[in-house]
């Protein structure tokens, strides 16, 4: 079987938790991750004034698609920036036509909205998200710690990180490899 392939979109003011966790996650399972900077290579300060080194710009890095999943982690202003980018329009147009999974977490999501990706979708996104994802009736939220519907998955914030990225891994490979990632992790069921 192929490998999977993952582009992960590291904007400034990620949610360094939604970034990392998800990251980690998908390599144990053997996914190729590709942590791409939204504004070049240099180290990307995220929300929490931690500094993550991308792997390589997301323009090299959109040039190794397809990819079987994109991931926008959340943070207020990360968040914002994928908003604000048609790079990231660009990319989310072309993963959903090529019905792609797409995932999102926490202020994440917003994105999606912002480009106009999903709609009709159910969705879930932080608390604080809400009224901005609910903003026009594009999507029917929900409160769910994880929500699938279709190519669209999304989660709430940081403390949904870890069931996040499960739920990515239990898409792209399955649930039999889930369970050898998780149980190393020592994970509370």
């Amino acid at each position: 079987m192929a490998s999977k392939k993952a582009l992960v979109i590291l904007a400034k003011g990620a949610e360094e938790m939604e970034t990392v966790i998800p990251v980690d996650l998908m390599r144990r399972a053997g996914i190729k991750v590709v942590l791409a900077g939204l504004s070049g290579k240099d180290p990307v300060q995220c929300s929490r004034d931690v500094f993550i080194c991308p792997d390589e710009s997301l323009e090299d890095a959109k040039k190794q698609g397809p990819y079987d999943v994109i991931v926008l982690p959340g943070g207020n202003l990360g968040a914002q920036n994928l908003c604000e980018s048609p790079v990231v329009k660009t990319l989310l147009k072309e993963q959903e036509k090529n019905k792609g999974l797409i995932a999102a977490v926490c202020a994440g999501p917003t994105a999606l909205l912002a480009h106009e990706i999903g709609f009709g979708s159910k969705v879930t996104t932080h608390p604080l998200a809400k009224d901005k994802m609910m903003n026009g009736s594009h999507y029917t939220y929900t409160e769910s710690r994880v929500e699938k519907d279709g190519n669209i998955l999304t989660s709430r914030g940081p403390g949904t990180s870890f069931e996040f990225g499960l739920a990515i891994i239990a898409e792209l490979m399955g649930k039999s490899v889930v369970d050898q990632v998780k149980g190393p992790l020592v994970l509370k069921d």
